[in-house]
């Protein structure tokens, strides 16, 4: 049997925000790659205990000098399934030393990696300190995984033991910055409460428990009643415990995002503050709404009461999120137009994720997100190769190309990690463009072009098959 192989590689930049800090989607590859670089992670003793599944900070800084991470796919040949055809897509990280230890401190500053000690360091050393992985981490690690197809015994091991539930925050794919509507705000708030728990008697054992509920955050930590100034109040809990909560149990990647959702939580009356921390509002003047630190104490207010009580809990913060996707359409509303509008909001896109996650299918979300973008820079870099084919124009249409390897394997290819269900036909498309080499320069834009509108395709696809499945998602007993 012969085979045949198509080869791709490209070197990432790490992009950059405005406010310079990485991309949420970079951080996280980068930090995942470094993760299975490492492995397997070994035991290391601190003083008289032992630690394991850690990493020393010289490895990490290593192996970030020259990071590499290949997803390769192998299948027959359609045309003629005497040859086996492999498809590779590698992508390398490349980086200084001091960009390597930065780096470290953005994982550690995300709540992605934390002192082996237990000390609770704030500062990532260069040398002789130990890491491990955060729950956090851990959760972020295992998804990266399940996109790619890695498989790594230590990687279930250490998802079983201590990976948790994120809120996965949607995100704008040109500046990265979250959406935080009023909806996405209150559905953060329901869980940051522990709104999801307080529906349960005993919600670590339950046996009625769904997978979602066993590993989510039961909520930050309230004191029931606290004192302050003579003066009694119910559910507080300070600045710093909010902060750390929404760090550890959402998808942020740094402290000012948490700073930024907690101050929505004042602004919408959800929280208001008992004890103002007026050095650290004048220290720091991003803090005045909310402040991040022990001194500061917040309490519930009656609106954000409200929000969690018997008449609006279940629509706010159902697993699923039935009843809100209802509640913003009516029931005359085509699957097709449910899902147009689940697809347009950010909150809803955050429950129906939720809700796809729990029936083991948030791959079609995420495929179709993930194409969305592809097609949106694919489109930007055909325009430039017409007006322009400079060396610079030609690079981002190579590197579009062999990104969208990365999604072939990863979602269309037979036997992906996540493969999804699509028509032979397209599919035999597919593969048969996707393991042709490489365009010649001259026609790169046409190669580019026909990739998208395959892409497209297989999008459509994937549209229609959740479509005709909303009624599963959204039970027609919600409808209004």
């Amino acid at each position: 049997m012969l085979k045949n192989r198509t080869n791709q590689t490209t070197s990432r930049l790490l992009r950059l925000t405005g406010d310079d800090r990485p991309y949420s989607k970079d951080l996280k590859d980068i930090f995942s790659t470094l993760i299975v670089s490492l492995m397997p992670l070994s035991a290391h003793r601190i003083l008289f205990s032992k630690v394991d599944y850690a990493f020393l900070s010289e490895d990490a800084i290593h192996n970030l000098g020259s990071l590499k991470f290949s997803q390769s796919n192998t299948i027959p040949n359609y045309e003629d399934p005497t040859r086996i055809i492999t498809t590779t897509s590698t992508t390398t990280f490349s980086m200084t030393k001091e960009m390597g230890t930065a780096l470290c401190q953005r994982f550690l500053d995300a709540r992605f990696i934390e002192s082996a000690d237990g000390k609770h360091e704030q500062t990532f050393t260069s040398r002789g300190s130990v890491w491990q992985l955060t729950p956090k981490g851990i959760t972020v690690l295992d998804r990266f995984c399940a996109r790619n197809g890695v498989q790594q015994n230590q990687i279930l091991d250490l998802t079983n033991l201590f990976s948790t539930q994120l809120i996965t925050l949607e995100r704008d794919p040109e500046t990265d910055k979250i959406f935080l509507d009023r909806g996405t705000v209150e559905v953060i708030f329901c869980r940051f409460s522990g709104a999801q728990m307080r529906r349960n008697s005993s919600p670590m054992s339950s046996p009625e428990l769904s997978p979602y509920d066993q590993k989510a955050a039961i909520g930050v930590k309230m004191s029931s009643k606290r004192k302050i100034n003579g003066q009694l109040y119910h559910d507080t809990f300070t600045g710093k415990a909010g902060s750390d909560w929404l760090m550890d149990y959402a998808t942020i990647i740094d402290q000012q995002e948490a700073v930024e959702i907690a101050s929505l939580f004042v602004k919408h009356d959800l929280v208001e503050p008992a004890a103002r921390d007026r050095a650290c509002a004048s220290q720091y003047p991003k803090h005045e709404v909310f402040q991040p630190t022990k001194t500061a104490i917040y309490v519930l207010t009656q609106h954000g009461k409200d929000i969690l009580g018997s008449n609006t809990l279940s629509r706010a913060t159902s697993q699923d999120g039935s009843e809100e996707i209802t509640r913003r359409h009516s029931s005359k509303d085509s699957n097709t137009q449910r899902l147009e509008k689940i697809l347009d909001d950010p909150t809803l896109r955050l429950l129906f994720r939720e809700n796809l996650r729990e029936t083991h299918c948030e791959e079609n979300l995420a495929f179709y997100q993930e194409v969305d973008e592809y097609i949106r820079l694919c489109e930007a870099a055909v325009r430039t190769l017409q007006m322009d084919m400079a060396d610079d124009s030609v690079d981002k249409a190579k590197e579009l190309l062999a990104q969208s390897y990365g999604i072939y394997n990863a979602f269309l290819a037979p036997g992906s990690p996540r493969e999804l269900n699509i028509d032979h036909q397209l599919r035999k498309s597919l593969a048969s463009r996707m393991t042709e080499a490489v365009a010649q320069d001259i026609i790169i834009a046409e190669t580019l072009q026909a990739v998208k509108s395959l892409f497209e395709d297989a999008q459509q696809a994937v549209f229609k098959l959740v479509a005709s499945g909303i009624k599963t998602a959204v039970p027609t007993s919600y409808a209004m």
